[in-house]
């Protein structure tokens, strides 16, 4: 059964905590997409995941690049899964995927402080509960670690 993530981020861009998160999946052997609403957005990341670190790389294209099924973790506008991937990250209120429950993982990541955004996540949760998907709550705690909300 696909386990559904909220991440609820407050004072956090994005960009960060969607970073760690891929560190982890890919740690675990699994590959990724990561769905977001413009081709901007996709290039503004391809550019952060070239630049984060200078110590550090991780293994990404873009769905424009080519050979989408080779790669790690996609980058995509998209609802497809060309690279097989396990878990699929979804930002900036992209549209859930038609095969939803295909994934081991789906995470929803949303900024806590813009409230149409938690509006939309709680109505994309309460269609996954509807659905039976089980899923999960998280917050950042004041020493900076994620804790799931009951």
């Amino acid at each position: 059964m696909t386990e559904i993530f909220f991440y609820h981020l407050r004072r956090q861009p994005i960009e960060n905590v969607l970073l760690a998160l891929l560190e982890k999946s890919l740690e675990r052997g699994w590959r990724a997409v990561v769905q977001a609403v413009s081709e901007e957005r996709i290039a503004a990341l391809d550019a952060h995941l070239w630049t984060y670190r200078d110590d550090a790389f991780l293994p990404h294209g873009t769905a424009r690049d080519g050979d989408a099924a080779l790669q790690p973790v996609l980058l995509t506008t998209g609802e497809d899964n060309p690279n097989g991937a396990e878990v699929r990250f979804i930002i900036d209120g992209a549209a859930m995927p038609a095969d939803a429950e295909k994934y081991q993982r789906l995470v929803l990541l949303f900024d806590g402080d813009d409230e149409e955004a938690v509006t939309a996540a709680r109505g994309r949760w309460r269609d996954a509960k509807l659905r039976g998907f089980v899923c999960t709550y998280w917050q950042c705690d004041e020493q900076g670690r994620w804790r799931q909300v009951d």
